[in-house]
């Protein structure tokens, strides 16, 4: 018996599809040899009854032909069986192995991205430690915590001391300034506008450098 139209177990790319196939055919086989035992049953024998009477002669009180046949198709399809449920085990084995072997390239695919994306973010150079209600710098969406590494032309690659922020801050009055902040491992950026307001200063928060 053909256990496969479609050498599956040659077959790298396993799909359910193919194991619910298999496990199809087990149960077919299954019920075949269930047929045949019922055969030996209506007959009232076993597999292994002797088939000759106590003077070595044919049993007359049983259909020998039907016998034969449903005991050698049993031995035929129980060999079937085996051979399909060994199928069934190495498509299981291998869908397994390609799934557990997605989900980890997955997982470092996702990994490196993240160590790449860290990479790309430059060290911060100051830090907002408050931001007043109302103020500039609050309307522009800056928060307590943000770590800056761009303020308008000041950088990491420059950037020296506070005294660079205020310069750019007092020349900047009115105008918009760009402006990058890593939040949450996440570049963020924003435009901050320097102008008087109800408050002190020009922007209405307080930043800090950040010691490296």
């Amino acid at each position: 018996m053909k256990m496969t139209d479609g050498n599956i177990s040659g077959n790298s790319e396993i799909t359910m599809g193919d194991v619910k196939n298999l496990i199809k055919k087990k149960d077919e086989i299954e019920e075949q040899i269930k047929a045949y035992y019922d055969v030996l049953q209506d007959q009232g024998v076993g597999v292994e009854d002797s088939l000759v009477d106590a003077e070595g002669y044919p049993r007359a009180d049983v259909n020998l032909y039907q016998i034969r046949t449903a005991r050698h198709n049993i031995s035929c399809l129980q060999n079937d069986h085996k051979a399909i449920m060994a199928e069934i085990e190495e498509a299981l084995h291998k869908l397994h192995a390609r799934e557990k072997a997605k989900r980890e390239q997955d997982e470092a695919e996702a990994q490196e991205e993240a160590m790449e994306h860290q990479v790309t973010l430059p060290p911060p150079f100051a830090r907002v430690d408050a931001v007043t209600e109302g103020s500039p710098a609050c309307g522009a969406g800056l928060r307590v915590g943000d770590e800056l590494i761009e303020f308008g032309s000041v950088n990491t690659g420059n950037f020296q001391n506070l005294q660079n922020i205020a310069s750019v801050v007092q020349h900047s009055e009115g105008k918009p300034l760009r402006v990058s902040v890593i939040r949450a491992g996440q570049k963020v950026q924003m435009s901050l506008t320097p102008q008087r307001w109800s408050g002190r200063g020009l922007l209405g928060c307080n930043i800090i450098p950040v010691q490296r």
